[in-house]
């Protein structure tokens, strides 16, 4: 940590986001949460419907608790899984009202893009003039203005899910996937509340982790109310192993599994899954669209018109945001190399296994600049929430220190 601590930006009012920003009070340290959405909680809200694997005791940290309790509100607990939009009505919400954090969110805030002021990416490498210069944040508003803010820390909160990758081979587009790009569906609908836009419908469903087995899941059922719902599932590995973990702690994780087997092995007609396929190629097909299916093993293609295409094919956080700062990646993962390192070497097969690694392997090569929470981990999906709420109490240790406590 280079020199004495002012004012940080925390980007992102999700789970860890608010999380640091009750460090943060806690420190006496002065502090602005901005967040893009109108609301706490904005990537959450986008999957609302959807229920962790984890209960609601992995899915609170104690701080966030004993601010509550503090408060004479709620503390969530027990074994129940929440959805999203229960972890925001009963967790993130209350947090955000809380008087010493409400007052320092700035809602529809979007943080564009992070700088050095007066300096540039390649400008005073690993130098203490560096870190002497105040972070530039531009931000903008939902009505497009712009303006400027600045920072001596800044922590990158934002998560992964407004980021969604690519469904060609290879994780580029496939030829035609950018012309498409506004009848590509990236994120788990709700069936049950858009059964009109989805039954009846021929889908391509592209990918293979928990939220494309959710979707497979639940058009399989929608499928029972709506005749004529029919999904193509398109599996680039020939073997997928679903994700399976052995002797799963999580019931749900592993009942998800069980059923996207048994869907992939021809449980329900209304879903035809091509294992070791990709999509080359998207046409518009007369208010359809025309899918290239290839199989990596024979090499032969074959058309199928849908009406519906489905990208669930996982998602990474932008990097964009810092591009002028020195941040150094990892070739494989996107995410910081020390981090990265760590995450591979440890090699655990389970998010529950995940632990912490300290803050020397959250640090970047730019002073005072973190990466905490599910964009810490880059393609590395093995995230809890548990882990976040680790790197905060890590990285405000390390403020402490700076700062003489």
């Amino acid at each position: 940590m280079e020199g004495a601590v002012g004012n940080l930006a925390i980007l992102g009012a999700g789970p860890v986001g608010l999380e640091a920003a009750l460090a943060a009070a806690d420190a006496g340290l002065a502090f602005t949460v901005y967040e893009a959405g109108p609301a706490v909680g904005g990537h959450v809200r986008q999957w609302g419907h959807v229920a962790l694997f984890t209960p609601w005791d992995l899915s609170i940290s104690p701080r966030m608790a004993r601010h509550l309790g503090d408060a004479g509100l709620e503390v969530p607990s027990g074994p129940a899984c929440p959805t999203g939009d229960e972890l925001v009505r009963r967790l993130l919400e209350p947090l955000g009202r809380l008087p010493e954090l409400a007052p320092y969110i700035r809602l529809g805030a979007r943080v564009e893009a992070v700088g050095r002021q007066g300096l540039l990416k390649h400008e005073e490498i690993a130098t203490a003039a560096r870190a002497s210069r105040p972070f530039r944040l531009l931000l903008t508003s939902p009505q497009g203005v712009e303006e400027e803010a600045a920072a001596d820390v800044v922590l990158d909160c934002t998560g992964t899910y407004g980021h969604p990758n690519c469904l060609g081979d290879g994780g580029i587009p496939a030829p035609g996937e950018r012309g498409l790009v506004g009848r590509i569906e990236h994120h788990l609908p709700s069936f049950s509340a858009d059964a009109r836009d989805w039954g009846g419908a021929s889908v391509l469903l592209v990918g293979a982790g928990a939220s494309a087995q959710t979707a497979a899941r639940a058009l399989a059922e929608l499928a029972r109310q709506a005749p004529g719902t029919q999904v193509t599932w398109v599996v680039r590995s020939p073997e997928p192993t679903w994700g399976a973990v052995p002797d799963d702690p999580l019931p749900a994780r592993a009942e998800l599994v069980d059923q996207a087997r048994r869907l992939a092995g021809g449980a329900s007609a209304a879903v035809d899954a091509r294992l070791g396929v990709t999509v080359s190629r998207l046409v518009s097909d007369d208010g359809h669209v025309r899918a290239t299916l290839a199989d990596g093993g024979s090499g032969r293609t074959e058309d199928v018109t849908v009406d519906r295409i489905l990208a669930l094919t996982g998602y990474v956080g932008d990097n964009h945001l810092y591009r002028q700062l020195q941040v150094h990646e990892c070739y494989a993962t996107a995410a910081p190399i020390n981090l990265s390192a760590a995450l591979l070497g440890a090699a655990a097969g389970d998010c529950l296994q995940q632990e912490s690694h300290g803050v020397d392997v959250l640090r970047n090569p730019e002073p005072n600049f973190f990466i905490l929470g599910s964009k810490s981990y880059g393609r590395v999906n093995q995230f809890l929430m548990r882990v976040g709420w680790e790197q905060v109490d890590e990285v405000f240790g390390a403020l402490a220190e700076a700062n003489g406590g």
